[in-house]
This record gives structure tokens, C-alpha cells and sequence, in this order.
């Protein structure tokens, strides 16, 4: 008896679409939703391996997610230790 085709997840392919959004159009609002659905398409497959392929999408989105939104914390960071450091700075000259 054959085996029925997999299909590939719904969920990974909006996870990488959203994960190269998050790269262009919606920069943090694309990599977060390419998170969520990186994690949960990859728990459909899991749960699912003989219906449901596309574990390398979701861990691309997952990738494009993540990376952007470290990006994003770091860069947040940097600005406040440099502004703070300006502040300091200038409150130490007066």
C-alpha cells in the first residue's frame, strides 16, 4: 500500500515569507510573526512527520526572525549606552 504525499506546512511557508518581510516591509512586526509560526510549524511536523513537510522553511524563517530581532535589541542598546554615555559625559564636565 502506497503512502499519501506530504504536503508542505501551511505554517513554515508563512514563517519564511514573514521572515523575509521582517528583512524588507515589516521589520519587526514580520519577524516576529515569522518566529511564532517558525516554532509552531515546526511542532506540526514534529507531531506530524508522515503528513507534513517543510522543516527547513521553518528554520529559515525562524533564522530570519531571530537574527532581526537581535539586530534590533543590540542596535536599541548601543543607542542607549551612547546617549547615556553623552549624558555622562556631559555631566561630568560641568
Amino acid at each position: 500500500m502506497s503512502q499519501p504525499p506530504r504536503q508542505t506546512s501551511t505554517t513554515a511557508v508563512i514563517s519564511l515569507i514573514m521572515g523575509i518581510l521582517g528583512w524588507t516591509f515589516l521589520p519587526l512586526v514580520g519577524s516576529l510573526v515569522a518566529i511564532v509560526t517558525g516554532h509552531l510549524a515546526r511542532a506540526e511536523i514534529r507531531r506530524q512527520p508522515q503528513y507534513f513537510e517543510g522543516d527547513g522553511l521553518a528554520i529559515g524563517g525562524l533564522i530570519l526572525g531571530y537574527v532581526v530581532v537581535i539586530g534590533t535589541v543590540l542596535a536599541v542598546l548601543a543607542m542607549i549606552l551612547f546617549f547615556g554615555g553623552l549624558a555622562w559625559f556631559a555631566a561630568t564636565q560641568s
